[in-house]
């Protein structure tokens, strides 16, 4: 007999739902079911670990939240499985016909989740292992790093433009080997600049204040701890396990922080796979032409998992296609990509990666199709050729 813990993971708190088998009525079931709510301190989690579930089931939400359970839970050698919120969402109204979304029904529905899928591993969210997993981390914490220097240099700039106008406008990146950026080292007072002294010296500004330089000692330390973050992925990204994939990322010309991104989601390739190992196709026939057509499951799985495959939405005469699910985070590196490298003439790679997805730009913006719309079709194209190459370099 299998014990499955359905959990629902709340910011401080989660709401836990034991089951052996699953209940022949779920709707009944959640309103005479004893739920358990659990705090999350020593208490709560000693009282989850008493109940020596078999298989615990969460919903991925984030690693502030379901990172401390999980990871209690793995150390007590309790097999965690993750279930994606739309795929819940679903089966909790059109299987369970659960009543109204509350912590309790989506803690009930998870558990029952296992007992109906649990043989088929695609329902579930990958489990990454892990290196995987703090690769991921690192890769979250740059995002919100840059999301956090943005405005803090912009009001640097701003007090700059009338306490030391020469020098506002001035773009300052950090150095090869970590030092932080001059202009923000020299106003904070960690970097000597004779340049920056004597064009002090004669600034028309009214004078740098306090608050200028304590920003630009915050923006240093971001900067210290960007670089520390970078270093330790390369890191991590030096495992033997990487290689092939390294190679046909560096064929792209993706950075290292592009290299992270793609690697959290799609390591490892063999998971987007049939089990023979090759790319799963199917023949189905066309709901409108009503001929044969392939339908390459396996690619569609991989740009989706890269966020960069549409979803159609049809009603009545309206049709229309929009991006739903998949890593925000990697459709918008991809599209900077396409932005940085492909984009640019003098940028592009001397290849036939850079050559087809170059003519292809050139092409889609000479018909004079809106350029959002054409770095993303680019950036999608390049999502299948980077799964043939990743496919390819696996043999």
């Amino acid at each position: 007999m299998i014990k499955v813990l359905g959990l629902d993971v709340s910011k401080s708190s989660v709401s836990a739902c034991l089951l052996t088998d699953k209940p022949v009525q779920p709707r009944q079931f959640y309103y005479d079911c004893h739920f358990l709510k659990l705090e999350a301190n020593a208490s709560g989690i000693r009282e989850l670990l008493q109940l020596q579930p078999d298989v615990a089931i969460m919903e991925p939400t984030g690693n502030n939240y379901s990172k401390l359970w999980g990871t209690h839970l793995a150390r007590a050698g309790v097999e965690v499985r993750l279930v994606g919120h739309k795929e819940l969402r679903n089966y909790r109204a059109n299987h369970l016909a659960l009543p109204d979304k509350d912590d309790d029904a989506d803690a009930l529905a998870l558990a029952c989740y296992y007992f109906d899928y649990h043989q088929d591993p695609r329902r579930f969210v990958q489990i990454r292992d892990e290196a995987i997993v703090k690769i991921r981390e690192l890769v979250l914490r740059l995002a919100h790093l840059n999301r956090v220097q943005s405005p803090i240099i912009n009001r640097l700039r701003q007090d700059l433009a009338w306490q030391f106008p020469e020098v506002a406008l001035v773009k300052s990146v950090r150095g090869a080997s970590g030092e932080v950026p001059l202009l923000w080292g020299w106003l904070a007072g960690v970097r000597p600049s004779k340049k920056y002294d004597a064009l002090y010296a004669q600034t028309v500004g009214l004078g740098i204040t306090a608050t200028v330089r304590q920003h630009a000692q915050r923006l240093c330390n971001l900067q210290t701890e960007e670089f520390n973050i970078e270093v330790e992925l390369s890191q991590l990204l030096s495992d033997s396990r990487f290689e092939k994939y390294r190679a046909v990322f560096t064929r792209f010309g993706f950075g290292t922080r592009l290299q992270s991104v793609i690697i959290s989601q799609i390591y490892p390739i063999e998971a987007f796979l049939n089990a023979d190992g090759k790319p799963e196709v199917r023949i189905r026939q066309g709901r409108n032409s009503k001929k044969s057509t392939k339908r390459h499951l396996s690619l569609r799985r991989f740009q989706k998992a890269l966020g960069i495959a549409p979803s159609l939405e049809s009603s009545g005469d309206k049709h229309k296609s929009k991006i739903i699910g998949g890593s925000d985070l990697c459709r918008k590196a991809l599209w900077q990509w396409v932005f940085t490298r492909i984009e640019p003439k003098r940028s592009r790679l001397a290849n036939h990666i850079g050559v087809t997805l170059g003519g292809l730009l050139d092409t889609e913006k000479a018909a004079g199709r809106p350029v959002k719309l054409v770095r993303m079709k680019v950036a999608s194209y390049a999502a299948r050729l980077l799964f043939r190459e990743l496919v390819r370099c696996q043999k």
